[in-house]
């Protein structure tokens, strides 16, 4: 893949070191409602950078406006330096994307599906087969090369997605739940994929709901909810900031919920009560499983867990991301 250091087509902004994505007061709305309310934001060269947030926070219109396909309703926003009101094919051709749903020609093979992306870009077709076999090896679809798309498994055509939103050395890749509705080999296996873009250098922008996937591919991300942002910075140090170190997770029976945590809130620094669980937020998670046998109250099961994403959400909006 092209160095994104040495390629000439980069700007001189994002070789110094600004921001290759800079959003201020973004804005968008669709008549009366308003999806993305007055959002700051900014990504750096080779971050790996997150929109967390259940369906319906904006993850997806945002990323609209940041792929320049979605015009922004106010505020500003500048993409590799460039205004995408006046500059939007420039800076599409710059990009690659990967959308919430596969859009992929079911009817052709896979290699057809790469090779007609490429020369929709004006790749010579001397560079482009080169191209299309390095991203079969990276997609792991080499021996699937001359298959048609349409019978491959979601893992496969996911991958595939990717490699071709790869066609063109993109300088920034935009990902939309890139895992949604993939069972957990599949996802752990894109995740491998990503990882290696991510080492390589390539920039990526992602929206997920999936807190282990933001955990997993983001260096830096934003909590979504109802449009703006509640919440900004490393996975750890959100956590670190919002969530006690350890989660106390017991189940009562049916209607025994809210009798049970009122018994427990003065041993833990915070108590969630969920349709079907008790959150106890402390330090040591072993420790308050110990205090609820001492009260001899009797839930159905229990666990500790460490704190994660989903409970900065929880605290942050008082839902969890599935809601």
């Amino acid at each position: 893949m092209t160095d994104p250091m040495t390629d000439p087509l980069i700007t001189e902004a994002g070789r110094s070191g600004e921001p290759l994505i800079h959003a201020s007061s973004l804005t968008k709305t669709f008549g009366t409602f308003t999806a993305v309310n007055s959002i700051d934001f900014s990504v750096a060269r080779g971050e790996s950078f997150g929109f967390l947030g259940p369906n319906g926070a904006g993850k997806s219109s945002t990323m609209r406006m940041v792929g320049a396909v979605s015009p922004v309703t106010s505020g500003t926003l500048r993409i590799l330096g460039k205004d995408p009101a006046v500059e939007g094919p420039s800076i599409r051709s710059r990009l690659g994307v990967v959308p919430q749903q596969d859009n992929l020609d079911l009817e052709l093979s896979v290699w057809e599906n790469l090779y007609l992306y490429g020369r929709y870009f004006g790749i010579p077709r001397k560079a482009l087969n080169p191209k299309i076999e390095e991203l079969l090896d990276f997609a792991q679809l080499s021996d699937r090369a001359k298959d048609r798309v349409e019978p491959l498994s979601g893992g496969m055509k996911r991958r595939l997605t990717i490699a071709r939103s790869l066609i063109n050395d993109p300088e920034i890749l935009l990902l939309d739940e890139p895992t949604t509705g993939l069972d957990p080999q599949a996802r752990h296996v894109l995740w491998d994929r990503l990882y290696r873009l991510k080492n390589e250098g390539v920039t990526l922008v992602l929206t997920t709901h999936y807190m282990d996937e933001a955990e997993q591919l983001c260096d830096r991300l934003v909590v979504m909810d109802h449009g703006e942002i509640v919440a900004e910075g490393s996975p750890a140090e959100l956590i670190r900031r919002h969530s006690s170190r350890e989660v106390a997770e017991l189940r009562f029976q049916v209607g025994e919920n809210e009798a049970g945590a009122e018994a427990l809130r003065d041993i833990a620094e915070r108590v969630e009560v969920l349709a079907d669980r008790v959150l106890l937020y402390v330090t040591d998670g072993e420790a308050a499983l110990r205090a609820v046998h001492d009260r001899d109250l009797k839930p159905i099961s229990s666990l500790v867990r460490r704190a994660g994403l989903e409970d900065v959400f929880l605290i942050l909006t008082g839902r969890t991301l599935v809601d």
